[in-house]
């Protein structure tokens, strides 16, 4: 009898292909989810796949009823029932619910919870749009996902460049690649195979491999300069145009980031995210809080070499990303005085300065200043850059294209107030948004000391690139008050 093995988190579970029910491993049965429901906004089925006989048809009957004893209960819906010796676990979007039931308590929430999540992305690369109408108008091909997206309750493929493989959608009807060759029709590669994000027969006439390593901070200042809050979210992108099957091996110099201790258990990937462990913050003030990884990394490799390596998915992927809670100084900070006066206008000076290395330069710089609703005729006075009202949303730009670092630039503005009132009531509440980038640079100090590229079979000679990029997050901001 022949043995297949699937990647699940990164351990390998064997399963007998020929008769699913010979499984007796604790992990699998620990996992196994028995049938997946679409439901609608009351919770009544709209589309159903039992993956095993273990519990009654009728079991999904229960469920608009719970659903609605608990919305009258309480507005916070537990997305974990228990009913009758049964599990029910879903998660809602938009106007329909995805349920899984399982019928023991030992179930592995967390798989469960995280197959939902990913069949819904499935779903939406071939919808478009996951609702009830969208899930009525495509039961063939919804019914073909959930056959290989899961089987006997044990997640398979969910990677969706591979179910497009020989799954496409054409006016709401399945049809298969293989569909003039019936009798010849075989399953990708990539079924069978324990990387299951990717096939065996990519080609490509130049092979190249390019990495993108982006770091976004986000920082809380005072108008004083007091930093009220800081953390830097890391990503390392990929895009992969490689042939064959490569090997990847991509060796970082994290100065002190990752934890040489991780274990186990701060670790994971299939994209859910798990408090890891704290480097000495004595030595390098620096706290990993979240660090998430592809699944297509070793993880075990990672945690004993600190080396990432990996098989990677065709085209562009987000290799792994990580967040970081450390106390840095603003790379481009503002000295802001803002001053109403009772003449009824407001003036506005501006101090810029980025306080980054020389070497550096940043660039697209925009200073975001924030004026009373009732302010106009603007006067502008500035060293460098451009400056623009903009009335709809009651803000200032100041664009600055290029901005070395050690730099000072200046500006002021002045608006008149056509109404006389208190002071204090025409300062701006809101705060000053700054938005940059700072190309070959990364605040945390990693960096790639290598990306090797190795491929077996073809044997060919590859190019990596590597590109560093220091940008704002969403919420770089100064409090002027």
């Amino acid at each position: 009898m022949k043995t297949r093995h699937l990647k699940l988190f990164n351990s390998y579970v064997p399963y007998q292909s020929e008769n699913p029910r010979n499984l007796v491993t604790n992990k699998v049965i620990s996992i196994m989810a028995s049938a997946v429901y679409f439901c609608d906004s009351k919770g009544y089925p709209l589309l159903a796949r039992r993956y095993r006989d273990d519990i009654p048809i009728s079991a999904i009957e229960k469920f608009p009823t719970l659903l609605s004893d608990l919305e009258e209960e309480t507005n916070l819906v537990p997305p974990c029932l228990s009913y009758n010796g049964m599990q029910y676990l879903f998660i809602q979007h938009n106007d329909v619910y995805l349920v899984a039931i399982a019928n023991s308590m030992s179930a592995n929430a967390a798989q469960i919870f995280a197959f939902l999540y990913k069949l819904v992305d499935v779903l939406g690369n071939y919808l478009k749009t996951v609702e009830e109408e969208s899930i009525r108008d495509n039961f063939v091909i919804i019914y073909e996902l959930l056959d290989e997206t899961m089987d006997y309750g044990i997640p398979q493929i969910t990677e969706t460049k591979m179910l497009k493989q020989y799954i496409t959608q054409k006016s709401f009807k399945l049809v298969k690649a293989a569909k003039k060759k019936r009798n010849a029709a075989r399953p990708p590669e990539a079924l069978t195979n324990s990387v299951s994000w990717r096939s065996a027969d990519i080609k490509y006439k130049k092979n190249e491999a390019f990495l993108d390593i982006i770091e976004s901070i986000n920082m809380l200042m005072t108008q004083k300069g007091q930093i009220l809050r800081s953390e830097i979210i890391g990503e390392v992108k990929v895009k992969s145009r490689l042939s064959g099957m490569p090997d990847l091996k991509l060796g970082i110099n994290d100065k002190g980031i990752f934890s040489k201790h991780m274990d186990d258990d701060s670790l994971n990937n299939e994209g859910a995210s798990v408090a890891s462990s704290t480097t000495d913050k004595k030595k390098n003030n620096i706290e990993l809080e979240d660090l998430k990884f592809h699944q297509c990394v070793r993880l075990s490799k990672f945690e004993t070499e600190k080396i990432i390596t990996f098989i990677p998915p065709d085209g562009d992927f987000e290799l792994m990303n990580y967040r970081l809670s450390t106390s840095i100084k603003p790379l481009i900070w503002c000295d802001m005085n803002i001053q109403v006066h009772s003449q009824s206008r407001i003036e506005i000076h501006c101090r810029a300065k980025a306080q980054i290395k020389k070497k550096s330069t940043a660039t697209n710089v925009q200073i975001i200043i924030p004026v009373p609703e009732d302010a106009d005729t603007p006067e502008f006075k500035y060293s460098h850059g451009s400056i623009k009202y903009v009335p709809e949303k009651n803000v200032i730009i100041w664009k600055i294209r290029s901005f070395p670092g050690g730099k000072e630039y200046s500006m002021s503005a002045q608006m008149q107030l056509p109404s006389i009132g208190n002071i204090e009531e025409h300062k701006a509440k809101r705060p000053v948004q700054i938005k940059f980038q700072i190309p070959y640079f990364t605040t945390s100090g990693i960096q790639v000391k290598y990306l090797k590229i190795n491929e077996p079979k073809l044997q060919y000679k590859s190019y990596p690139w590597v590109r560093y990029i220091t940008q704002s997050g969403d919420d770089y901001t100064i409090r002027l008050t």
